[in-house]
């Protein structure tokens, strides 16, 4: 995944100006984005979860402030407001952290409004999948494009839906949760990595349903023609087994690392057949750390055409022709700047509707 673009200097900056910040389990990144897009200060601090949410609330305030003092009142004054992107689930309008999973001790937090009250600015929040789609769909793959769809590929399977260059956030704010349609209807499918869901996209395509199907099938090893490059790290608890562990063993010609890849492709080609007949974006973009090497790699090539030979093999042929289905290209600059484009969208339109007679 690649990482944030090295800021450019304010004067180069176009006004007016918004603050980014993308919330995730271990990290906060917060950026400092101008009106096209660029970064002007950038930041990765710990989430330091076990502190609780007040505490990364008023660490990123600190660095907040400490930036606007160096750039001084003009270019502070030039500031509109902050994007918030956290994980789900949350209740947008209250603008609080219902039951997120990975922030344990956060739950039923204002995040919002104590966020707010922390800057002195206005604050826009959003789910952070869908902040990192509207990243993509405002600067990334998305750019040309009036509609998309997002999956994001790490421990769970993120998703952000834009129509006609709208987030879809749903009246629960649990709209574009991609990574929870159905995929295997089965009472004894797989239980996704966050809520206990039974049969959802996420149970078998998220890095760590890499990870439980392959433990899987190395401990159930009938059938099997050849030993494993990822036997050892099967053995006992398992948990020196990661995705990135199994793209490595792929890369070396493993079967049982190929197959565990394939077949991930081939679930993602069965979610992404059902979300397209629902939306019909016309583009769908893949995220997150588990891209198995990504473009660049082999077997991120074999990887992504698995997933688009199923959805050759399941859609209709005039969808199947108009539908992209390729990898991100921001990276880890999607969330924060995401988020502030997003605070860009929303604060310009409700400064624009204040101001009709």
């Amino acid at each position: 995944m690649s990482m944030p673009a090295e800021p450019i200097a304010l004067q180069q900056g176009l006004a007016p100006f918004f603050w980014g910040v993308d919330v995730g389990g271990t990290n906060i990144k917060i950026g400092l984005v101008d009106d096209s897009g660029q970064t002007l200060a950038y930041q990765s601090i710990p989430t330091e979860v076990q502190l609780g949410p007040q505490g990364a609330v008023d660490r990123i305030a600190t660095f907040i402030s400490t930036q606007e003092e160096r750039i001084g009142k003009h270019a502070a004054g030039e500031i509109r407001g902050v994007g918030l992107g956290t994980p789900g689930s949350m209740d947008l309008p209250k603008g609080i952290l219902v039951e997120p999973p990975n922030l344990p001790g956060w739950w039923y937090f204002p995040i919002r409004d104590a966020l707010a009250s922390a800057t002195g600015r206005e604050v826009v929040f959003v789910n952070d999948a869908n902040a990192a789609a509207y990243g993509e769909f405002w600067l990334g793959a998305g750019r040309d494009h009036d509609s998309m769809i997002l999956l994001t590929l790490g421990t769970g399977v993120g998703g952000g839906v834009i129509v006609d260059d709208e987030l879809v956030n749903g009246v629960n704010s649990f709209g574009s949760e991609c990574g929870h349609i159905i995929v295997d209807p089965s009472p004894t499918a797989r239980l996704c990595a966050w809520g206990g869901g039974r049969g959802h996209l996420e149970a078998y395509a998220s890095a760590s349903a890499v990870v439980r199907r392959t433990l899987d099938r190395l401990r159930n090893p009938a059938g099997r023609v050849a030993p494993s490059l990822l036997d050892a790290l099967g053995a006992g608890d398992g948990k020196g087994l990661t995705a990135k562990k199994i793209y490595e063993a792929a890369l070396q010609g493993d079967s049982v690392a190929l197959e565990i890849i394939d077949e991930t492709a081939w679930w993602l080609g069965v979610g992404i057949t059902t979300l397209v007949a629902t939306l019909d974006p016309g583009l769908v973009v893949l995220g997150g750390a588990m891209d198995f090497g990504g473009a660049s790699s082999p077997i991120g090539q074999r990887f992504l055409e698995g997933i688009r030979e199923e959805f050759r093999r399941r859609a209709f042929a005039n969808v199947v022709a108009g539908t992209t289905i390729q990898f991100a290209s921001l990276g880890g600059r999607a969330g924060h700047l995401g988020a502030a484009g997003y605070a860009r969208k929303i604060l310009s339109r409700r400064g624009a509707t204040q101001k009709t007679p």
